[in-house]
C-alpha cells in the first residue's frame, strides 16, 4: 500500500533570518529559500496541510500566501514554530537560521565614528534542537546540513544531537545550494544508511526528499503495527 502524505500536518522552515545590529544593518547568510519553498510546493500539491514559516526571501512561489508565516529573526521563527510543534506529523527544518545574533541591538542607526568597532554576539536559538527535545515517536523531523568539510561526520553529529529522523547533506559548491536552482544532496537516515543523489533541479530534489520521508513514515507505521499486535 502506497504511503500518502495527504492531510498530514507538516511544518517547514525556509530562507535566512536577519539578526539586526541597528534598524538598517543585520547579520544574515546567502540562503535564498528556494529549497524550502520547493518542498512546500510539492507537499501542498500532494494534499498535505503545510505550514510554511519563512524568513525574508525574494522568490516567486506557487505556495499559497495565506499558509505562509513571514518572519525576520531567528527568535521570531522559533516563536511561530513553537505554536505548531505539538500538532504536526512532520517538521522539515530547511531554514538557514543565523547561529549568532548581536548581544544588543540599537534602536537608531549607529553612526560611523571609530576606525574599529567591537560587535558582541550571542548564540541564537537552535530551533531544530529545541524541537528535537519535544519530538514524539510518532513525529518525523528532517534537518539540513550544509558543510564545507567533514560533511558526513558533522551531519551524523547533527542527526544525533537534534534527534532528526533524516538529514539532507550538501556543500556550497558551484551550482549547488545557496542561491542556485540546482542542488546535489545526500540523505542520511537514523540508522546511518546514506543515499546519494546527482545534481538536480531543486524541484526534483524536493521530490527525492519527500520520497525519503515516505520511507521513514512507512517504517514508523510498521513499527506501530507490530506494537499493536503485541498489545493485542
Amino acid at each position: 500500500m502506497e504511503t500518502t502524505l495527504k492531510n498530514k500536518k507538516i511544518l517547514i522552515t525556509a530562507g535566512p533570518t536577519r539578526e539586526y545590529i541597528d534598524p538598517v544593518r543585520f547579520i544574515s547568510n546567502e540562503s535564498s529559500g528556494k529549497m524550502g519553498y520547493a518542498i512546500a510546493e510539492a507537499l501542498h500539491n500532494l494534499g498535505a496541510n503545510v505550514i510554511l514559516v519563512s524568513g525574508p526571501v525574494s522568490i516567486a512561489s506557487t505556495f499559497p500566501n495565506h499558509k505562509t508565516i513571514k518572519v525576520m529573526t531567528g527568535n521570531e521563527m522559533y516563536l511561530e514554530c513553537q505554536k505548531h510543534f505539538d500538532s504536526v506529523d512532520i517538521a522539515i527544518f530547511c531554514a538557514a537560521v543565523a547561529d549568532y545574533k548581536p548581544k544588543t541591538s540599537s534602536e537608531i542607526k549607529i553612526k560611523k565614528i571609530e576606525n574599529e568597532v567591537v560587535l558582541e554576539l550571542q548564540k541564537n536559538v537552535d530551533i531544530a534542537f529545541e524541537f528535537g527535545k519535544l519530538k514524539t515517536v510518532n513525529q518525523i523531523s528532517v534537518g539540513f546540513a550544509l558543510e564545507t568539510n567533514n560533511v558526513l561526520e558533522n551531519s551524523i553529529g547533527k542527526l544525533k544531537k537534534k534527534n532528526f529522523d533524516l538529514v539532507v547533506m550538501n556543500s556550497p559548491n558551484l551550482n549547488e545550494g545557496f542561491g542556485f536552482d540546482t542542488n546535489k544532496i545526500s540523505i542520511i537516515h537514523s540508522d546511518l544508511s546514506t543515499h546519494n543523489f546527482p545534481l538536480k533541479n531543486k524541484k526534483e530534489v524536493a521530490l527525492d526528499i519527500i520520497s525519503s520521508i515516505k520511507i521513514n513514515l512507512r517504517s514508523k507505521q510498521k513499527i506501530g503495527e507490530v506494537e499493536i499486535k503485541r498489545i493485542a
